[in-house]
């Protein structure tokens, strides 16, 4: 609030803010300053706001404006409307279930970027260029010509230009790994994977009847020497990789690792699936791995790590047409489209440059709570970079299980080691993802109480009887 002033003016409330030309939105001030009068003591609960017109006119905005603002705070909780009387400053509400979420790797919600704008703006957009009736049917798999274009100005970053003809539009990573084993490999075929890696690729093989095997991995990945021997050891159909700010690890692989691995890829002929969905919130991330063998790798980024889950979109990079109909085909026989609605808004936003005013922000939001997490946790951390989740390594006095236990009693989800495990004994590790809770402050207090938790030793615990 440094730069909100208050209104030298007799007659009007102390708190009214003076609107900054840079401030951003201008209801977003006004609610903001709402927020901070109730946190200084100039305004109390029961205290009765001024009319919205009157309100407009001391602030010299229009009355929409106004109108937001008011939403806005009553969506923090901070107002509440009584009818003809007017609206009112709001009893705080008691938080029943304090949880604070460590457990689910979200983007962070980027400061400065109005949400509820920017999907209003693009909707509108949508329904003006796009017939309703269109939105509201089926549509073939795999993205119509706009979703693939969309897709190919997306990948620009990591793979330059690209033919949108050789991209599937799919309803998430998920989907697209699913596809990905049921198009490329057999009934009781091997999967290779990291001894840690990410636990929906394990839930997607089990389900189709493929077996993960893990393949030794070091400080920069999936180690090449013992690729190339579960390659001719296990004959696999596919072997998965998360080469940048890996799920859980954080390990970004160096470009030299990405070759060594495609390479041997080559050799073998066996094919990766490289699920990459970080890449564009790292600092100078290296080629992908499709780039070293195009050919040989099926490529997937998904918007859900960079801009939000709810669009449930991910851009599948398959060169090969054969194998790209086989996914096709794959794909349809359990989600047969992306919604129509969600598409448009994803190439919408992705070809007016939305999404990458959105991304940009999510990057720098979650950097910011890196840098965080890197203070509060210093001395503790193995993965901080630039991406939304640390892996954090434990003292030998706690068990990932364990602590996660502990940190649950204090009222703390984060994720056990065992959760990524794909074959043999767990790292003794929890992941803690920084995007969930949209306040800084109550993340900030998150860590803290964990950084105090692993201070000490852990207690017996036991269940109460009741």
């Amino acid at each position: 609030m440094s730069q909100l002033k208050a209104i030298q003016d007799d007659q009007a409330p102390g708190w009214l803010p003076r609107l900054a030309v840079h401030g951003g939105p201008r209801f977003l001030q006004i609610a903001d300053a709402l927020q901070a009068a109730l946190v200084d003591g100039s305004l109390k609960p029961g205290d009765r706001l001024p009319p919205q017109r009157q309100l407009a006119a001391q602030l010299h905005v229009d009355l929409t404006t106004i109108t937001r603002a008011y939403d806005e705070a009553r969506r923090r909780n901070l107002l509440e409307g009584r009818g003809a009387r007017g609206t009112y400053v709001a009893a705080p509400k008691v938080e029943l279930n304090p949880i604070l979420d460590l457990s689910m790797n979200t983007p962070p919600p980027p400061a400065g970027v109005d949400f509820d704008d920017l999907m209003k703006q693009g909707l509108s957009q949508v329904l003006m260029s796009a017939d309703s009736e269109l939105l509201m049917t089926y549509h073939l798999g795999g993205g119509s010509d706009a979703d693939r274009k969309a897709g190919a100005t997306w990948l620009a970053p990591m793979f330059g230009q690209l033919d949108p003809g050789q991209l599937v539009v799919c309803p998430g990573a998920q989907a697209a790994i699913a596809a990905a084993i049921l198009a490329l490999t057999e009934p009781g075929a091997v999967i290779l994977a990291e001894p840690t890696t990410y636990p929906g690729l394990r839930a997607a093989a089990t389900q189709f009847g493929r077996r993960i095997v893990a393949v030794e991995a070091d400080r920069h990945g999936m180690v090449p020497g013992m690729l190339e021997e579960a390659c001719r050891r296990h004959r696999p159909g596919l072997v998965y990789l998360n080469p940048t700010l890996q799920n859980p690890t954080a390990i970004t692989m160096p470009e030299r690792r990405r070759k060594e691995l495609a390479a041997i890829a080559q050799r073998c002929n066996v094919r990766i699936l490289e699920d990459d969905p970080y890449w564009l919130l790292a600092d100078a991330a290296p080629p992908p791995v499709a780039t070293f063998a195009p050919q040989q790798v099926v490529y997937v980024s998904t918007l859900s790590k960079c801009l939000t889950p709810g669009l449930r979109v991910a851009f599948v990079l398959i060169r090969d047409p054969h194998e790209r109909e086989r996914f096709l085909a794959a794909l349809r026989s359990f989600a047969l489209m992306v919604g129509p609605l969600s598409a448009a808004l994803a190439t919408q936003w992705i070809l007016d440059g939305s999404a990458e005013g959105l991304m940009h922000g999510v990057r720098n939001e979650a950097r910011l709570r890196q840098r965080m997490a890197r203070d509060i946790l210093a001395g503790r951390d193995r993965g901080l970079g630039d991406g939304l989740h640390v892996w954090l390594e434990l003292p030998a006095y706690w068990s990932s299980s364990q602590l996660a236990r502990a940190a649950d009693s204090e009222g703390i989800a984060v994720t056990p080691a065992e959760t990524f495990a794909t074959g043999g004994a767990a790292v003794n590790a929890i992941r803690i993802s920084l995007g969930s809770i949209k306040d800084r402050g109550r993340l900030q207090a998150g860590l803290q109480r964990l950084s105090h938790l692993l201070a000490r030793r852990p207690e017996s615990f036991s269940a109460a009887v009741v």
